[in-house]
């Protein structure tokens, strides 16, 4: 494939219907009609068999993330909640269709891939500190990671902070999450990540002769719902991650 003039970013659903349903709405009122999706699909306890839905008939390039593949390699009763929730929510051909996407993903001039083109679940444009603060990448940090070949454009996503970054002549952009503005992880050192808003991120890309503007869009919806579900299933972290973009006390 080759990406056109103008094209639409999307990353880390993570199961919320709702926010993606307003994403796209957002897209198709600015007259987008490419959209790449670069992984973390399903997975949450929120509505992944109605995210499936609302992408099945899309087709829209995607790359596989690391719930994606946990999703597909791990036996239900060995994952972990969320990866549980999801797969239980989805459809046989929901999980084929996870299995044939790619890791990564060459757009003629433009690669795609979740996290690192090597890694799906290593953070790039960010790291964490021995404390578990959650900081700007350094740029030999950045660069350790580009890629042998020399696309001029590289979309990740994994940390769900939207943020783009220039180095050796290469734009790496990171649209944000869809669907999960914040969330706490153990790895490297306990650490949590929080966008600080419960809008829907995603990115639009405009082509400018030799190079790429980038504008990363927020776009409001209303979260009573899919907040709801988090905690129906028991999953309050979840819920107030959707409703307010935060998990530290406030």
């Amino acid at each position: 494939m080759t990406l056109p003039d103008r094209f639409a970013v999307i990353a880390d659903i993570h199961g919320n219907a709702d926010a993606l349903r307003a994403v796209l709405r957002d897209i198709d009122a600015r007259g987008i009609a490419t959209v790449v999706n670069l992984g973390d699909v399903f997975s949450g306890p929120l509505a992944a068999g109605e995210v499936w839905d609302l992408l099945k008939d899309r087709a829209f390039p995607t790359v596989r993330g690391n719930h994606d593949r946990y999703l597909i390699e791990t036996p239900p009763e060995e994952m972990q909640p969320s990866d549980r929730a999801a797969h239980d929510d989805l459809p046989p051909e929901a999980l084929d269709w996870l299995r044939s996407l790619p890791v990564t993903l060459d757009a003629g001039g433009a690669l795609l891939c979740h996290a690192t083109p090597d890694r799906d679940d290593h953070y790039w444009l960010n790291r964490v500190d021995p404390q578990g603060g959650v900081l700007p990448a350094l740029p030999g940090e950045v660069a350790a990671h580009l890629p042998e070949s020399d696309q001029p454009l590289i979309l990740c996503a994994h940390t769900h902070l939207p943020r783009s970054v220039r180095i050796d002549g290469r734009l790496i952009v990171n649209p944000g999450s869809v669907g999960c503005p914040a969330y706490t992880d153990t790895h490297p050192v306990a650490h949590v990540v929080e966008t600080g808003t419960p809008a829907a991120s995603y990115a639009v890309l405009d082509r400018q002769g030799a190079d790429w503007s980038v504008c990363h869009r927020l776009v409001p919806y209303d979260t009573a719902r899919m907040a709801e579900r988090a905690k129906a299933r028991g999953r309050p972290d979840w819920a107030r991650a959707v409703a307010t973009g935060w998990l530290s006390p406030q």
